[in-house]
């Protein structure tokens, strides 16, 4: 029988099993990836680490092989303007670095992170096996039965549903969501251009929705341009040309001319938040547990948050000799988490809808609300902190970089 069988062979999924396996050598975890194996060095998109993660990922001994690939984010700007604007005027500025040599995020590519965090995976000895969903689960006084779509069951203490925003597990565990549609899509891509960024973010918020531009290695940036959903999927059923005029239009030309490197897909947004995170012998993590607005750039980073508590929970648990699948012992992991996770679930869905729109006085109080932080150190702190993932001394021990 397993101690924790992770469904979801993700960042996030991934991360779980190696933070439990590291912490706790003698608990018998497994992952099981629905897709097929190395469908994961297809993925070209990357996405924002927050300083807290990489304590995490150094904990973990993989940061440095994940830094080689990694942009440091040295400067964020926010501007808020319409499509047709000459000039578009910065309204808020933060600096990169929460402490000296350590700024507050990194742009990662996704095929780096899940590199390293396989390579930590096979040297703890946790299996992972490709090709297989759960298609169904019973949950007992001591274990969890989980039937796979092989045909086969496994028995394990623990099940942790890391298998997305549309996750099974969660419904077959008869946990309820709240879940409400944008009608916008974000698109993501690649793109090169000729003068460097120098670390520089942007977040243009345009009527359709944010626009960030997010600074990669070699002179290379990504995007997340989110418009409704009918226009996205026109740009992106567009040619490279019409595409990258219309982007040059919200982008700008102080990096010069753009060109889309690799693909260019759009994803629908919406919120999704599950009513609670735990039931009998299941804990969700991840987007299974919510799906967010990439408005703060903070969804990946709720997915390391949730690992954090999750490993502590279960490796003190283990210390304690209690039963690391008891409700009673996952609900501290809930408690540490709901909270905080709604409470970015509502914060994102306020900035978009303020942020999403041309309506003259929403627009004169949020512009006139951004200059009074640009103008209060102390609160551009806080605010930088709380990007960075601070959690103070009641939090997770991995976000902090110490040991479990």
């Amino acid at each position: 029988m397993l101690d924790m069988l992770v469904v979801g062979g993700g960042y996030v999924g991934l991360a779980a099993a190696v933070a439990v396996k590291q912490a706790a050598p003698h608990l018998q975890v497994e992952v099981i990836e629905a897709a097929p194996a190395g469908t994961w060095e297809k993925d070209e998109r990357a996405s924002a680490i927050i300083a807290a993660a990489t304590r995490m990922l150094d904990v973990f001994g993989v940061w440095n092989e994940i830094a080689v690939d990694a942009q440091p984010i040295n400067r964020m700007v926010v501007t808020d303007s319409r499509t047709s604007d000459p000039v578009r005027p910065v309204f808020l500025t933060f600096d990169g670095e929460i402490e000296e040599g350590r700024p507050f995020a990194h742009m990662v590519p996704n095929v780096a992170m899940v590199r390293a965090l396989r390579g930590a995976a096979e040297r703890l000895g946790i299996t992972i096996r490709h090709g297989l969903s759960a298609t169904g689960f019973q949950s007992g006084s001591t274990r969890c039965t989980v039937s796979l779509s092989d045909g086969s069951t496994v028995e394990t203490r623990l099940l942790v549903a890391c298998d997305g925003v549309r996750s099974k597990l969660r419904d077959m565990a008869g946990i309820k969501t709240v879940t409400w549609d944008y009608g916008q899509s974000g698109i993501v891509a690649t793109v090169a251009h000729e003068r460097p960024h120098d670390g520089v973010a942007e977040e243009h918020f345009l009527p359709s929705g944010p626009f960030a531009i997010l600074p990669l290695t070699n002179n290379r940036s990504s995007l997340v341009w989110t418009e409704r959903t009918a226009e996205a999927n026109r740009l992106v059923a567009a040619d490279d040309l019409v595409f990258e005029e219309e982007l040059q239009r919200r982008f700008g030309h102080k990096l010069g001319e753009l060109t889309v490197v690799g693909g260019k897909r759009a994803f629908p947004l919406g919120l999704t938040l599950a009513r609670a995170f735990v039931a009998p012998r299941v804990a969700l993590a991840g987007d299974a547990a919510h799906g967010i607005h990439p408005i703060s750039g903070q969804g990946l980073n709720l997915g390391f948050k949730d690992v954090a508590a999750l490993a502590e929970t279960v490796v003190e648990a283990d210390r304690l000799g209690l039963d690391i699948g008891a409700l009673n012992v996952l609900e501290r992991y809930q408690s540490w988490r709901r909270f905080d996770t709604f409470r970015m679930g509502v914060t994102t869905d306020v900035l978009n809808r303020l942020f999403s729109n041309d309506i003259t006085p929403i627009r004169i109080a949020r512009d006139f609300g951004l200059g009074i932080v640009e103008k209060l150190p102390k609160l551009k702190t806080f605010f930088i902190d709380q990007a960075a993932g601070k959690s103070g001394e009641d939090g997770p021990k991995l976000l902090a970089g110490e040991a479990i």
